[in-house]
């Protein structure tokens, strides 16, 4: 190889295990080298090696010793994933930095193994600057009234789940396991709004007249609803009972992503089952109108006076 200047004449390549010399850079300023580095393989040449004031400046101008292998390919103990922008640096002033935040770190601790300082700067100003600028993994909206609640529903193209919880919204007392079902609602809101970050909007309502309700919405509209509270008698008063119905809830949310992409007509299913206008009757047109608006609620009918007792048997499905 025409590049080549490893100086075998000062370390022989005869032997099996790898010799240590001093590399002389003098009139080889321009000659290309090989770098084993961690196992990964770079030519480059001693100018850009010493161009700037560095610990493999120190090696290449033969204040070190440097360690090469039989075939003259010049060892350095470091991992040789980053080398590469090492040496653009030092060719350029330069580098493109990676985009995670993990990778620049690992950079920074290579560029001072190799006494880089100017590089560790420009790692340090990045991993700041990502720090600044750092985005929650899932932001979940909070709404204070009907009205914003409404708008954001509109707005948004993706389905939408919100719990709404009020513990104070509660005339009588709880029974023994409602504030541990309330927690355990709470915390599967937080891991569903994580697992389909991005799918689907999660809101919370925690000014409503709930106390504890899960809504469904697809498409601008409800289309299902999970009341986790109920009346319950004890011998002596009424209390109120939170549930957990975590398959119910886990069931909902699966069904909603059904709106998640808009619903494009299909033509020729149109064009198969389409039928004259006139022919279809008044009260036909009133029953479809009456199915779109039809809401799916889950829950137990609940009641604030002591006349009301006969719902609390009553469960209301609306398919």
């Amino acid at each position: 190889m025409s590049g080549d200047t490893c100086l075998t004449s000062l370390c022989s390549t005869s032997g099996a295990k790898p010799k240590t010399c001093k590399y002389r850079g003098g009139s080889f300023g321009n000659k290309y080298v090989r770098l084993n580095v961690g196992g990964s393989l770079y030519y480059t040449t001693v100018k850009v090696l010493t161009r700037h004031d560095t610990m493999l400046k120190a090696m290449f101008s033969g204040r070190m010793e440097v360690l090469t292998d039989k075939e003259g390919w010049i060892l350095i103990d470091r991992c040789g994933k980053h080398f590469g922008a090492i040496l653009s640096y030092l060719r350029d002033d330069s580098v493109v930095l990676p985009k995670s935040t993990q990778e620049i770190k690992e950079l920074m601790a290579e560029a001072k193994y190799y006494l880089i300082q100017e590089l560790v700067d420009i790692c340090q100003a990045a991993l700041q600057e990502k720090k600044d600028c750092y985005q929650p993994v899932c932001t979940v909206p909070v709404i204070t009234s009907p009205k914003e609640e409404d708008q954001l529903i509109a707005i948004v193209t993706k389905p939408v789940v919100k719990l709404l919880y009020n513990r104070s919204n509660n005339k009588y007392s709880y029974t023994s396991n409602s504030d541990d079902n309330l927690l355990k609602n709470i915390e599967l809101f937080d891991k569903l709004s994580l697992r389909f970050n991005g799918r689907v909007l999660f809101i919370k309502d925690v000014l409503g007249d709930e106390i504890c309700c899960w809504s469904y919405y697809g498409q601008g509209r409800k289309h299902a609803e999970v009341c986790c509270t109920s009346i319950v008698y004890t011998t002596e008063k009424k209390q109120t009972k939170v549930e957990f119905p975590e398959a119910r809830i886990y069931e909902e949310t699966l069904n909603i992503l059904l709106y998640e992409t808009p619903r494009v007509p299909d033509n020729s299913l149109l064009e198969a089952t389409s039928r004259n206008r006139s022919q279809a009757s008044h009260s036909e047109d009133e029953e479809v109108f009456e199915l779109r608006d039809r809401v799916r609620r889950i829950h137990v009918k609940r009641y604030s006076t002591y006349d009301d007792r006969q719902l609390s048997h009553q469960s209301a499905y609306r398919d």
